[in-house]
């Protein structure tokens, strides 16, 4: 699909995203210890330098993989970048999220989609390397809330079901099913709906896990693109980070090295993930649970298991897929099992990385490039008309709707609506009074400072009455600005914050994620505004 136009803006100018990540894409010196590699070819050759001298468990992994797809129909680049992942000269470029029921919100293709064109063009910048997009699945998350829910055509839907723990090992149920009738329903008139449907309903079969109906139904979206999907929860594989859990379990080693981090980053920034004595939860059936060093006792108190240091460190041996990293370990177990040279992740993502680097360099484990996500707004044909015969740019439109009428009133209006020069004569006026009254009694000058602060206050209230005034003359125009602001942002957050895949898939079909993949930038970190018929 090319029948589509792109739009380009900075990260920093529509204004949803932190200072950290604004910084971050700029180079600012107060991040530069605080990561490894620059987020550029260079920054990815040196971060190829540093894994080739790390041992990766490349046999097991591919082992496990072949393993994880057993029974799933593999499309033949898929398989092939399987087996590459054997050869020392490949490396995988990485992303991470949860097994959101249905893919949750839109960001989560645009992740996926995002670790594939950054492989296909460092594979063309470095073609004596295999470059393998890999979708990292945080299958042990037990946030049901975020996971759980979804939002299609503007309608909110939630998996009400009464299983706990690893959102991963839950499994598809009646309540579950129900949900797919809500999306036929929103859906379903849809050129490409019931397609869409029948991939729900194959993927999204009663009894089975979530995190292999997840894993099979990204395997199927991606297959013309040859993503490979990981699920970590797997004995073998954290036999792998066995030595890390390890020490994390002896010496708590992790939240001391995050400590000293988050503490230099407070000097500028909003920090993010605190971390714990110990980052580790214990995973069993359907629980996951925090493990704590009280005394000399390893206690999971939800679960009312305790277990001195010798029974702990016997059960990770016996046991390693019982015990699950928090947000400050996990990241180490991804780089240990994958030959991973960069990690792609939103904001919130980027800012907790950046306070791992130290957690990295305890325990020798490869710390990749930081890669900020793509973001898209995507605006239908119609859409684009109205913005402009309201006279509104991409670059305004990210601006709040209030502000939008103002500029829009301010471009039709025939009347004085500022009234700057008017404001600025009168603040003359003061100061001439100062000097007047300092003649006869310099305490009065003070008493004239008041009333020019006071003055100054009145004439900005009323500045923004003749605004208002003005604004009620054009009714139509303010009710066409909420409706667009309404469909683009909606609940005043970026659409592939909320909304789900469905209704875009539904409409375009495949070629939807076609249109996805051509218009993402690989390193060229941009937000991305498309339009399309």
């Amino acid at each position: 699909m090319s029948d589509f136009d792109q739009f380009s803006l900075s990260y920093d100018s529509t204004g949803y995203f932190s200072k950290i990540v604004s910084d971050y894409l700029s180079g600012a010196d107060t991040l530069r210890p605080f990561y490894q590699h620059l987020p550029t070819v260079d920054g990815i050759k040196d971060a190829i330098a540093a894994r080739k001298q790390f041992a990766t468990p490349r046999t097991l992994l591919v082992e496990q993989l072949q393993e994880q797809y057993r029974g799933l129909e593999l499309s033949a680049k898929t398989q092939k970048n399987i087996a590459a992942l054997l050869a020392e000269n490949t490396f995988t470029i990485t992303t991470a999220h949860q097994p959101n029921i249905f893919t949750g919100p839109l960001y989560f293709i645009y992740k996926i989609l995002h670790t594939v064109k950054l492989a296909e063009y460092l594979s063309a910048e470095m073609p004596e390397n295999n470059f393998v997009p890999v979708y990292y699945m945080g299958s042990e998350d037990a946030d049901l809330d975020e996971i759980g829910s979804l939002n299609v055509g503007g309608a909110a839907l939630k998996w009400n079901t009464k299983q706990t723990g690893a959102v991963g090992r839950m499994k598809v149920d009646k309540p579950f099913l129900q949900l797919i009738h809500a999306i036929e329903g929103q859906i379903g008139v849809l050129e490409h709906g019931i397609e869409l449907i029948a991939l729900f309903k194959q993927c999204y079969q009663e009894g089975r896990q979530i995190q292999m109906a997840t894993l099979d139904l990204v395997n199927q979206l991606f297959a013309d693109f040859g993503v490979v999907v990981l699920i970590p929860d797997n004995p073998h594989l954290k036999s792998a980070y066995q030595s890390v859990i390890e020490k994390e379990l002896l010496e708590g080693f992790s939240q001391q090295s995050v400590a000293l981090t988050t503490k230099a980053l407070e000097e500028h920034y909003k920090v993010q993930a605190g971390g714990r004595d110990i980052n580790l939860f214990y995973l069993i059936d359907d629980k996951r649970e925090r493990i704590e060093l009280l005394g000399d006792v390893y206690e999971v108190k939800a679960l009312g298991l305790q277990f001195t240091q010798a029974e702990i460190l016997s059960e990770l041996k016996d046991h390693p897929e019982r015990f699950s990293a928090n947000v400050i370990l996990r990241g180490g177990f991804q780089e240990t099992v994958l030959p991973n040279i960069a990690f792609i992740g939103g904001g919130g993502e980027l800012a907790y990385w950046l306070e791992l680097k130290s957690v990295f360099e305890k325990v020798g484990i490869p710390y990749p490039v930081l890669i900020l996500r793509n973001s898209f707004l995507q605006i239908s044909g119609t859409q684009f008309q109205q913005m402009k015969r309201l006279d509104i740019s991409v670059e305004a439109l990210f601006q709040n709707g209030f502000n939008l009428l103002n500029l829009h009133v301010k471009k039709l209006t025939q009347h004085q609506l500022e009234i700057g020069a008017e404001m600025e004569s009168i603040s003359l006026v003061y100061e001439q009074l100062k000097t007047v009254v300092a003649k006869v009694d310099t305490t009065l000058v003070a008493h004239v400072a008041a009333l020019q602060t006071k003055s100054a206050k009145r004439l900005k209230e009323l500045e923004k009455k003749i605004l208002r005034a003005e604004r009620l003359q054009h009714e139509t125009a303010a009710r066409q600005i909420t409706g667009l602001k309404t469909a683009l942002f909606p609940g005043n957050s970026l659409q592939e914050r909320v909304l789900n895949m469905a209704t875009f898939y539904g409409t375009f079909g495949k070629s939807w994620m076609q249109m996805m993949y051509q218009a993402s930038p690989a390193l060229s970190m941009n937000f991305t505004v498309i339009v399309k018929d």
